[in-house]
């Protein structure tokens, strides 16, 4: 017999366990972390959080490296990233009860990582940016071809222009199309409610501003922007310097 509709109970079972959603939010930014770390992050001891761990791993939500005598832990796949960005979406927000808590919460909404493209205020402004500049066009989509994150009669499709091809190649840019992933795609910000730029293109555009000195990872998936990179977004982007305060 062939297969039926999806289930989605057991993963949904998977994340919302509080210490697995912690674990599930901390790996969003798609880098690897260690059970040390990730445990601090859930607040829990080492040993309940390799419960939770074999648990991910198992339900294939999670995927575990080895170096050496360390195990790391990152997400399985970006539509894993994909999930718990659209799960923040409907969730609401934790009180802020302390200046420290105050602080990250505004730094995560100015700029941070989504697995591995730019969002909150920069990822949005970024994709506006090169919308006006006609780096990217859009494509309007029709009700009968609903768009996957914004639903029937919403569909957008952003598009690399000739333009656009060639200033990011000057900005040192390799656009690679030949791979699985699409070059262009995007996620609507949960912060922002706005779409913000993903797919390969937004890969290759933060780790350029990571090697260009732009931007400089912080812990829990919090960008900050440098003085270099404020003045570059702005010059070589067009990228409103209003989306850095």
């Amino acid at each position: 017999m062939g297969s039926g509709d999806v289930d989605i109970a057991p993963v949904a079972a998977l994340m919302g366990e509080p210490a697995r959603a912690a674990v599930l939010t901390a790996l969003v930014d798609g880098r690897a972390l260690a059970a040390s770390t990730l445990a601090a992050e859930a607040q829990v001891a080492p040993s309940t959080l390799s419960a939770h761990l074999a648990r991910l791993v198992d339900g294939g939500l999670v995927s575990v490296e080895a170096s050496g005598r360390h195990r790391y832990f990152r997400l399985a796949r970006p539509e894993v990233a994909d999930a718990v960005e659209a799960l923040a979406r409907l969730a609401p927000c934790r009180p802020v009860r302390s200046l420290r808590q105050g602080t990250h919460a505004e730094a995560i909404r100015r700029a941070r990582t989504c697995y591995d493209h730019l969002a909150g205020r920069l990822g949005v402004a970024l994709l506006d940016a090169l919308v006006a500049g006609n780096v990217l066009g859009v494509e309007e989509g029709s009700a009968g071809n609903p768009d996957p994150v914004l639903g029937a009669g919403r569909s957008l499709r952003y598009v690399v222009t000739d333009r656009g091809r060639a200033r990011l190649v000057e900005l040192g840019l390799q656009l690679d199309e030949s791979g699985r992933r699409p070059l262009t795609r995007y996620c609507v910000d949960w912060s922002e409610q706005r779409p913000h730029l993903a797919g390969a293109l937004g890969a290759a555009l933060l780790a350029r501003s990571v090697e260009l000195g732009w931007v400089l990872r912080r812990e829990r998936r919090v960008v900050r922007v440098t003085d270099v990179g404020r003045a570059a977004f702005e010059r070589e982007l067009g990228v409103d310097p209003g989306a850095f305060s």
